[in-house]
């Protein structure tokens, strides 16, 4: 198989290929009854192009936990600090969520960022009723927490407070090497078995990652965070994920062979999915940046989906079906067993878990 390296991937405008973004496409949004579309009548005077920028867009929820009752997930409640993303993984799954704020799955979902200025606030509120039953706490189950502009906001660092202070269990998937800003916290918390972080990683090809998830961190930083969070004693996974039949899937076993040198414990993949709208961007994206490879992959993919480009069901939408998808399965069962992987899941402490007392200062105060 070619190295994705040495292959042409088309960065420039003229192609309608945004550097920097995952996507030049602004799909209108399949909840909306009027539909726009821009066509060239000849009577356009030529203009100098103009990059999109990021947005930022306040959000004024009133909870800030996410619930679910997926028959296939290993958790019930999440919490996402940002909606949207900046990475602008052209692959990612939570794009056509960007559709319920009434934004477009494209371009929209990585320039037009929604952030939660009262998450902290919200989520001690959350905790501390009466009626609330611990359990684990995950964040980026949708978008990734330690996307840029956490930089600057902070807020997931100010979730991370809360939870610490409450002693709640908290597990992370990121793809991001921002996580080692909060090792402080996540140390003390994975000292009394509170935290645990998975690192996704898609590709160890620079170049690929680089077209693919356009402001992520490189392959490299996030195999120095795997081994930055082990260093400070935090419990570290990898996710090679998602999987992309025909594109990146011949790296799964060096994807797990590198994340295991670099101290990652367990090792997990999901393979491409690609819901609603993501379809028709991820297959535009194919054919601007590897136009070669693009019907073999999207042929490969169906033959993944039982001859869909997507499959939302339970228990084979993160899997697949047909004897590629179980093909991968067997591959990452052998490579885990070989290293010496998922030899025992951790399971974080939920007795911990106790509603801080206001110290007097701040009881008086409330009184006024």
């Amino acid at each position: 198989m070619v190295a994705v390296s040495r292959l042409q991937i088309n960065q420039d405008i003229k192609h309608g290929v945004w550097k920097g973004r995952g996507t030049a496409q602004n799909p209108p949004n399949r909840f909306e009854r009027q539909r726009v579309e821009v066509f060239d009548d000849g009577w356009d005077l030529p203009e100098e192009v103009s990059r999109p920028r990021t947005t930022l867009i306040r959000d004024a929820t009133k909870t800030i936990i996410a619930r679910n009752d997926s028959p296939d997930l290993p958790f019930d409640r999440s919490v996402n600090p940002y909606r949207g993303c900046e990475h602008g993984c052209i692959y990612c799954f939570a794009r056509p969520s960007h559709a319920y704020l009434g934004f477009s799955a494209g371009l929209d979902f990585e320039t037009q960022i929604v952030f939660k200025p009262e998450g902290a606030r919200l989520l001690e509120k959350e905790l501390s009723r009466p009626g609330y039953k611990v359990g684990t706490i995950v964040l980026g189950s949708n978008t990734d927490p330690y996307q840029p502009v956490e930089r600057t906001l902070n807020i997931t660092r100010s979730l991370l407070e809360v939870l610490e202070r409450f002693n709640h269990p908290v597990s992370i998937v990121t793809k991001s090497a921002g996580v080692l800003r909060d090792v402080d916290i996540l140390g003390r918390m994975a000292a009394k078995n509170l935290a645990q972080v998975h690192i996704s990683i898609t590709t160890l090809d620079p170049v690929l990652a680089r077209a693919m998830e356009p402001r992520a961190a490189s392959p490299a930083r996030r195999l120095a965070a795997i081994s930055g969070l082990l260093a400070a004693g935090i419990p570290v996974g990898v996710l090679a994920s998602p999987m992309i039949p025909g594109l990146n899937d011949a790296e799964l076993e060096s994807i797990v062979e590198a994340a295991a040198k670099a101290g990652a414990l367990s090792a997990h993949t999901i393979l491409l999915r690609l819901p609603h709208e993501l379809g028709d961007l991820f297959a535009d994206w194919l054919h601007k940046h590897l136009p070669e490879r693009a019907s073999h992959v999207l042929s490969l993919i169906r033959q993944s989906r039982a001859g869909a480009l997507n499959d939302p069901n339970f228990h084979t939408r993160f899997q697949g079906s047909g004897p590629y998808a179980a093909l991968l399965g067997q591959r990452l069962e052998r490579v885990v067993r070989k290293l010496g992987l998922n030899q025992e899941r951790v399971k974080l402490d939920l007795a911990r878990f106790c509603v801080p007392r206001l110290v007097p200062e701040v009881l008086q105060m409330s009184l006024f």
